[in-house]
């Protein structure tokens, strides 16, 4: 691991409370397979998802898809989560790779100093997240505590944690083997939250493969206040 993200590494522990309440820090990566500047970046993502103070996610989009290449992971609402991204931190356009932190800064992702800054600050970021626990009936459970401006909502989001390798045929990656690390191949937005306690139905899954994660964050592309790891079946 570069001395960058052990750094990073430490300054997650040292942050974390002994009762390990603190969330990870939520690193979104935004890529296609046929962007030509993304392999570094799904690089660093993978380095990033070994860091058990990180939750790291790769988002793949489609509107590069006119390139020559159909993006076989992408879906048309990872490209909607990104453009509420790009409203709510007053960017000009949606670009690739873009990493998002905690729904709170974003940066290019072919800047790994750049990600390692923001990850670190992250980190150190005080926090006082509600409750979430999955119950015994499927659903989740999500606690009282501050509503930020405009509510909050509250996502599902399924991952493949395996290493994907895909080769590309055509575009501009024609020919190169793209390696990316916790594709997301579902997100669900499970209803909003005002504050109050409150529980959520979750859909099942028919792939006994993906994990499961529920974050609890402000609406339209707001910061992420709570992360719930677990299994959603």
């Amino acid at each position: 691991m570069p001395k960058a993200l052990i750094f990073i590494a430490g300054l997650l522990a040292a942050a974390a409370s002994p009762a390990l309440a603190r969330p990870p820090v939520v690193v979104e990566l935004y890529t296609a397979q046929g962007c030509a500047a993304c392999s570094g970046a799904n690089d660093t993502l993978a380095e990033l998802s070994s860091d058990p103070g990180v939750l790291a996610l790769t988002f793949p989009v489609d509107y590069w898809d006119y390139l020559g290449w159909e993006d076989t992971f992408a879906k048309p609402e990872f490209a909607a989560r990104q453009r509420a991204y790009t409203k709510a931190l007053a960017l000009r356009d949606v670009f690739t790779p873009q990493v998002v932190v905690d729904g709170r800064v974003q940066t290019s992702a072919a800047r790994p100093d750049a990600v390692e800054k923001l990850v670190a600050a992250q980190a150190k970021t005080p926090r006082d997240p509600p409750d979430m626990e999955f119950r015994h009936d499927g659903r989740v459970a999500v606690g009282s505590g501050p509503s930020p401006r405009g509510g909050g909502e509250v996502w599902l989001v399924r991952y493949d944690p395996r290493p994907q390798e895909v080769v590309v045929r055509r575009g501009e990656n024609r020919g190169q083997t793209v390696n990316q690390k916790n594709v997301v191949r579902e997100i669900v937005r499970l209803g909003a939250w005002a504050g109050r306690p409150r529980v959520y139905s979750v859909p099942a899954t028919a792939d006994d493969g993906l994990e499961s994660v529920v974050l609890l964050q402000g609406a339209k592309g707001g910061r992420i206040m709570a992360v719930l790891p677990g299994k959603a079946d």
